[in-house]
């Protein structure tokens, strides 16, 4: 069991790393906000010419078939970055659906799209705030036609499809695919903590709908897909607690006190040495995430949530502390800190709450006493 990158990731990090230096500066995280766009579509179109986030999608549907190790090294870039882009909906989910539950058609339709970043796919499972359940999913297919609303749609305005849960007319939970500029689609953009990732408000009238060729495994797909989409978000949460941490370092050195760096004082080391601890007890359960996922180990639902958990913490811990760091000025729309704290909060909801992940923690703790 190996918990550590080889070479050849890690020359692929180092490739990635100077890859979205050069390419995603903070300034590009900006200007998305202030277009109000959700994501960067020629970034996107740069990491498709790169293939980086298709090493995950098989050779045989337009991707390269690294493996998920890889792709974990390029989610946790991405975090460092604050890379606005859509890559927790089209790559981490919607093509996940795709491998596992899609027919072949379907696969061979959208995949390489998706590899190529020709094509968005969107996951819209939620109809409201909430914990989204499986008894809460009120949107109908009849007829072949969907009827509901979503809400709300995670890169659902950059979306070209959308995987939707819905009820056919027996009252059976499946999965269909709709495409979104088809007639009986309407879609509004809703605002979020983080602009820098699109949401939507999408609404169903009797736009047609495709089944998804498994669709019809119910609530277990979904529990399925958010475990595997959470190992690569887990990166990109450690990616992020580990620029705001050298972001908090670097100003807590650089800023002067009573003739000394802030960063002498016991109060900031012991704040700093904190979040270190945090991280790396994340990433340590990032790496064990990783291995369970690209091994198909029948520990991945274990190991997911332990990802989760300490992920979560460690960037909200880090972002959060990174802003006390800065003092008043960190509050500032001029500095960067809030734009790592906006990421963590986006990113700790994305796939359910923490409550969901812990309660998922002491289920597996309790039938491992028993």
């Amino acid at each position: 069991m190996q918990f550590e990158f080889s070479d050849e990731q890690q020359e692929l990090r180092d490739s990635v790393r100077r890859f979205f230096e050069r390419e995603c500066p903070v300034t590009a995280v900006r200007a998305v906000i202030d277009a109000g766009t959700g994501y960067d579509p020629a970034l996107w179109r740069k990491v498709g010419d790169g293939a980086f986030l298709a090493t995950a999608i098989p050779e045989e549907y337009g991707g390269i078939g690294a493996g998920y190790l890889e792709l974990c090294v390029v989610a946790e870039e991405c975090g460092r970055v604050l890379a606005p882009l859509p890559t927790l909906s089209a790559i981490y989910q919607v093509a996940e659906y795709l491998m596992i539950a899609g027919s072949e058609a379907q696969k061979r339709r959208w995949l390489p799209r998706i590899a190529a970043a020709e094509a968005i796919g969107a996951l819209a499972l939620n109809e409201g705030v909430g914990e989204m359940r499986a008894d809460r999913v009120a949107a109908r297919v009849s007829g072949g036609r969907l009827i509901g609303e979503k809400l709300p749609v995670a890169d659902g305005m950059a979306a070209d499809f959308a995987i939707v849960a819905a009820r056919d007319e027996a009252e059976t939970l499946g999965f269909y695919l709709v495409e979104l500029d088809a007639p009986g689609v309407a879609r509004e953009a809703v605002e979020t903590l983080d602009p820098s990732r699109g949401h939507a408000r999408i609404v169903f009238s009797g736009a047609e709908a495709e089944p998804l060729g498994k669709g019809d495994r119910g609530w277990t797909l979904v529990e399925e897909i958010r475990d595997r989409a959470a190992v690569p978000a887990a990166f990109e949460q450690v990616g992020g607690a580990d620029r705001a941490l050298a972001d908090a370092r670097d100003y807590a050195l650089g800023r002067y006190a009573f003739g000394r760096p802030i960063a002498s004082f016991q109060a900031i080391k012991h704040m700093l040495a904190d979040v270190y601890v945090a991280n790396e007890l994340a990433r340590s359960n990032a790496y064990y995430g990783a291995w369970a996922l690209s091994a198909g180990s029948d520990k991945l639902s274990l190991a997911a949530a332990s990802a989760r958990v300490a992920a979560t913490a460690a960037f909200q811990r880090a972002s959060a502390s990174n802003i006390q760091v800065h003092g008043g000025m960190g509050f500032t729309w001029e500095y960067d800190c809030h734009l790592y704290y906006r990421r963590s909060a986006y990113l700790a909801l994305a796939l359910g709450g923490p409550s969901l992940w812990e309660d998922r923690l002491i289920e597996f703790r309790r039938a491992a006493a028993a």
